[in-house]
């Protein structure tokens, strides 16, 4: 979890992953267009999203294409955010309940 977090850490790694949220199974050439940059450092950035599981590589023909992968931050929701949802609906599902109770007296 720890690379993940530092993947996330850099906001041209939050860009990169925005614009494979957009658009999926983008070419290095594609993304290096929307980013002020050279080659070499979207490459560098992108190796790092793969070993963080954030992003999946396929090559189509000559191709390499970058996907997004959610699955890691669909974990870091599960452990860090999802817990601390689950208290606030609770919540509003009692104060429904509550007021519809009172509603019916």
């Amino acid at each position: 979890m720890d690379n993940i977090f530092k993947a996330l850490a850099d906001s041209t790694r939050r860009q990169l992953l925005d614009q494979l949220f957009v658009k999926n199974g983008q070419t290095l050439s594609e993304l290096c267009d929307r980013l002020e940059m050279t080659r070499q450092s979207v490459t560098k950035h992108l190796l790092l999203l793969e070993e963080a599981g954030l992003v999946i590589v396929e090559w189509h023909g000559r191709n390499k294409l970058h996907y997004l992968n959610a699955a890691p931050i669909g974990e870091i929701y599960d452990r860090w955010i999802g817990k601390y949802d689950r208290h606030r609906v609770e919540a509003l599902r009692e104060l429904k309940s509550k007021l519809e109770e009172d509603h019916h007296v």
